[in-house]
């Protein structure tokens, strides 16, 4: 039987079709293009990194901010909201932020829109009283994020899933209370942090510590670095000592404490596997890093 001229092109090109199809197919799966990078990673926040992107002032993402009254919430003082502008992108992890003993939110407001802009809901709080204790000030960023996550303006942006704590001096003391109240937090980050408890082996969550060579009120030999060595050795752990700075260094815009913070923020509240080339190798000794400790972080 003869086959009709037009039936056989017909057949070829759909052939041919389909065999594009399926060779494009395969060729994003072997080759890891964005694509199946993105649908192998939901969480995954704004363009490949760069060392320039992650220094950045501002990184991909418009900002925009709000402010949350110390009457209109319980458990700790109010704060603000920073937040990606853009709904483009679905929801984002978040990220509570304490004040250290005597200070407010305004110490540590800079942290608000370099992290946001980077694909974050941050929330810088004030404490219930500016002399509470770290424990107290643990609480109250676990409040804070209830409060965010919960019955915040922006709650409908925010993976509830992934969240993070962030805190300088006993700030940072209560970063790790907080990590150990609430096993499910994803990232934590002590800077200069204050804490008499030097043991923390309940801590189940990807801890980042950054000491300071020149702090005088909480001394790294006996705070940032025998709180790291008190968390569990099998942790995602990292320890950052800045060099020629003091206690107070992370109370204004910092470089080192931003991109290396961004990167760990990245890579464990957004599983971002990108930003592993940041934290792996630990940083050298330089003129802003005295030195580091740590291990590569672990491939889920």
């Amino acid at each position: 039987m003869q086959q009709h001229p037009h039936t056989s092109g017909r057949r070829t090109r759909r052939l041919a079709a389909l065999t594009a199809a399926v060779a494009a197919v395969v060729g994003l799966t072997t080759l890891g293009g964005p694509g199946a990078q993105a649908a192998g990673n939901p969480y995954e926040r704004g363009p490949a990194p760069t060392e320039s992107s992650i220094e950045a002032l501002r990184g991909p993402y418009a900002v925009s901010d709000l402010s949350v009254s110390s009457l209109a919430v319980t458990g700790f003082g109010g704060g603000t909201i920073y937040y990606p502008t853009s709904t483009a992108d679905g929801t984002f992890g978040a990220i509570a932020i304490s004040p250290g003993f005597t200070a407010y939110q305004s110490s540590i407001a800079w942290l608000g829109p370099r992290l946001a802009s980077q694909g974050f809901v941050v929330f810088t709080i004030d404490t219930n009283t500016t002399l509470d204790q770290p424990a107290s000030r643990g609480d109250q960023l676990l409040a804070a994020l209830d409060y965010l996550t919960q019955r915040s303006a922006v709650r409908g942006r925010i993976d509830s899933s992934r969240l993070g704590v962030m805190g300088h001096s006993m700030g940072g003391g209560g970063t790790l209370e907080a990590a150990k109240d609430r096993p499910s937090l994803q990232a934590a980050i002590p800077l200069t942090p204050w804490n008499l408890d030097k043991t923390w082996p309940e801590v189940r969550t990807p801890t980042l510590l950054f000491g300071a060579d020149g702090d005088t009120v909480a001394p790294v030999s006996s705070h940032a670095e025998p709180l790291y060595t008190g968390l569990p050795s099998s942790l995602d752990r990292a320890y950052i000592e800045l060099n020629g700075a003091t206690h107070f260094t992370p109370n204004s815009s910092n470089t080192t404490i931003a991109k290396y913070s961004v990167s760990w923020l990245k890579r464990f509240i957004d599983n971002d596997t990108r930003y592993e080339q940041f934290l792996c190798p630990l940083p050298r000794p330089s003129l802003t890093v005295e030195e580091s400790r740590g291990n590569c972080p672990h491939t889920s």
